[in-house]
């Protein structure tokens, strides 16, 4: 049963990953993981990112530095990719991970870094089309 945090769940969700993203997630599901998509949906992106104590720009870096910090690199790619829909900007990434290499270290923002750039570059190829 899809409730009102599901349902305010899957507008941010849409908002911030892309519409394409989502679709494809939730098309992808199967019988094994489609609560899976329903607990992130409706706890992540309906309890969590609907909160009004944080903006969404705030919300992605602070995303950005747990996934990096936590090794999440698929994720990670996904979050860097949504600065696009959060007003994050790129010197901001920076700035956050820096701040994973002081307080997770180095080796994870090392591999951050080197994701985060590849996506950033990507965006920029995508815009100068």
């Amino acid at each position: 049963m899809k409730d009102q945090a599901y349902e305010a769940g899957l507008a941010v969700r849409r908002r911030i990953l892309g519409d394409a993203h989502v679709k494809r997630s939730l098309e992808n599901a199967t019988t094994f993981d489609e609560d899976f998509q329903d607990l992130v949906t409706r706890h992540a992106w309906g309890d969590i990112w609907t909160r009004p104590g944080l903006d969404h720009r705030t919300r992605s870096l602070i995303t950005i530095a747990l996934l990096a910090s936590g090794g999440c690199h698929d994720e990670l790619k996904l979050h860097v990719r949504a600065t696009r829909n959060t007003g994050a900007t790129a010197d901001e990434v920076k700035e956050v991970l820096l701040q994973v290499a002081v307080y997770a270290g180095v080796p994870a923002a090392n591999s951050a870094f080197r994701i985060a750039k590849s996506v950033l570059e990507e965006m920029a190829k995508e815009d100068a089309r």
